[in-house]
């Protein structure tokens, strides 16, 4: 008997289900396109109890009038919703999972939303699946957390559905192709309706429905620093950095995370790093948004190429004056890609330097403290060895070579770097002989604590005492002393073992900004290409527009 005649199995339920959910949405529909009035009643006829549904949200682009649409939906009809987004950064994230109408949550960054996420946690008012990297997030909609319904943002779309997404794509192609290709329901909001786009980023056939929002979706100028806030703490720690790390090793591909002290290398390359001769031997490949710091370093030459994760608002006319710098297409705007953008920085680049809140005796380094699921964004991807990685430079040889001397088989490593001041805010110590991670991972129930770079993969630690080279280090004990020899005066600085440090210190373990011939005084506000937003303008000709909260001229 033929056992495969037997089975009773549909093998198009799913795409039944969704026709159905089509039919039911093409009552409050013209075509495509749905009305801003209707949109909730939309949003009520395809969405199904026990759904899983992605919402635009990241870093900077935020589906925000869907976010709202969706909470005024009946909770007695949109419920136990196992909600999917990179980010959780509006309070709509958090509002819809207090009605009750979110059972479960998989996320990968929750930032401003992180003390009140903590607290929902707590009060077991929601259950977290996984606090992932971006990168993992993406890989699991094409595999097990794929999207029945999808709610994105886009620039514009046509009268056909086609969207246009701009500068700032970012994660929507990944979130589309997920949820269209596996019998989804996408939904669009859109800032216009226009007859012909400057160019199609993705087509109508995988859009079931659009919406002209009243407002234009949200865009957080997250990369944008402002020069006239970098302290001259962050300049020395700049200079150690890039006489330390980035001069030593040759680094020419490479990504910065945010914070004030990696815009403050990005604003020494044109000065400190011109007179040390490194010009076209350091910092000519990223992968990096459009940061508005960078501009100078792009000016003088030092860059060759950035390929950006998401845009950056006000840089649009620059973006479109530069295109031999950046990914720009034929209508004049750059198109951003996170999940691209994060696989060309865990397996293109040889460098990621980034900050975090703490970081324990081992290197692990977490920004989840007590009371504060923040997630970690891409972090994770960025701080990580790819072990996949085939192709050799000459920085990843000698990271290698350095961490694994004695290996019967050669192989590279990734150079990993965390730059923190010793005390962070209200004098808080950034090294901790244990982490919150693990508190927190009790008190919400986690199966691990929450770390954000394992300290295996951290081959640097650079303060404003120094800089150890913990790839370099050949015993547990020796690595544990190399991050006390610069964690200053902290707890964990004035436990260190004084004479172990110096012979550290011998072996170019660890180095103090003597060791590398750095003289503390030069560490001053004079060295910055640019000391203000006015500056980064005057640098761009003009041509970068800076948020309005950002001009104080």
């Amino acid at each position: 008997m033929n056992q495969l005649s037997e089975n009773p199995a549909s093998w198009d339920a799913q795409m039944r289900n969704s026709s159905a959910r089509r039919e039911r949405g093409a009552a409050f529909a013209r075509g495509r396109e749905v009305s801003a009035e209707d949109i909730t009643r939309l949003l009520e006829a395809v969405i199904e109890p026990g759904d899983r549904v992605c919402i635009e949200g990241n870093n900077q682009k935020q589906a925000d009038f869907l976010s709202r649409s969706l909470l005024k939906t009946d909770p007695s009809r949109v419920r136990d919703l196992h909600l999917l987004q990179s980010v959780l950064a509006l309070p709509e994230h958090l509002d819809i999972i207090e009605q009750g109408q979110v059972s479960r949550v998989d996320f990968s960054f929750s930032g401003p939303q992180a003390g009140r996420l903590a607290t929902l946690v707590e009060q077991g008012r929601i259950k977290i699946g996984a606090i992932h990297t971006y990168l993992e997030l993406f890989a699991r909609y094409f595999i097990d957390l794929t999207p029945k319904v999808a709610l994105v943002a886009a620039q514009a779309a046509d009268r056909d559905g086609n969207l246009y997404t701009g500068p700032n794509t970012e994660d929507t192609p990944a979130i589309v192709e997920a949820t269209a290709f596996k019998n989804g329901i996408v939904i669009a909001q859109v800032n216009e309706v226009v007859d012909k786009l400057p160019r199609v980023d993705i087509p109508a056939d995988w859009v079931d429905y659009f919406v002209k929002a009243p407002t234009p979706h949200y865009i957080e100028p997250l990369f944008t620093r402002d020069p006239a806030q970098i302290t001259e703490i962050q300049i020395l720690m700049a200079m150690i950095a890039i006489k330390g790390l980035y001069a030593e090793y040759g680094i020419t591909r490479l990504n910065h995370g945010i914070g004030f002290d990696t815009a403050a290398i990005e604003l020494l390359l044109p000065t400190y790093a011109a007179d040390l001769g490194l010009k076209g031997k350091i910092c000519t490949h990223w992968a990096l948004n459009p940061h508005p710091t960078l501009i100078p370093a792009i000016e003088a030459g030092f860059v060759q190429s950035v390929h950006s994760f998401g845009s950056e608002v006000g840089m649009e006319r620059y973006i479109a004056a530069r295109p031999d710098i950046f990914f720009v297409g034929r209508d004049g705007s750059m198109r951003s890609n996170r999940a691209f953008s994060q696989v060309a920085g865990h397996y293109a680049c040889d460098l990621f330097i980034g900050s975090t809140l703490q970081i324990d005796l081992a290197g692990n380094s977490s920004t989840a403290t007590k009371g504060r699921i923040s997630g970690f964004g891409g972090a994770p991807n960025m701080g990580s060895d790819a072990r996949g990685r085939r192709h050799a430079s000459p920085a990843w040889l000698r990271a290698g070579r350095e961490a694994r001397p004695h290996a019967a088989m050669p192989r590279g490593q990734k150079l990993v770097a965390q730059i923190v001041e010793t005390s962070r805010e209200h004098m808080q110590p950034a090294f901790v002989e244990r982490l919150d991670a693990w508190d927190l991972a009790e008190s919400a129930g986690m199966e691990l604590p929450p770390v954000m770079i394992y300290g295996e993969d951290v081959t640097h630690i650079i303060t404003e005492e120094g800089i150890a080279h913990l790839l370099r280090c050949e015993t547990p004990e020796e690595r544990e002393q190399a991050i006390r020899g610069v964690a200053g005066y902290t707890q964990v600085g004035l436990a260190r073992d004084r004479r172990m440090v110096e012979n550290l210190r011998d072996r170019g373990i660890v180095r103090y900004p003597q060791d590398l011939g750095i003289d503390k005084r030069m560490a001053t506000r004079d060295l910055l290409a640019a000391r203000s937003i006015k500056d980064l303008v005057l640098a761009s000709g003009g041509l970068y527009n800076p948020p309005k909260h950002f001009r104080n001229w």
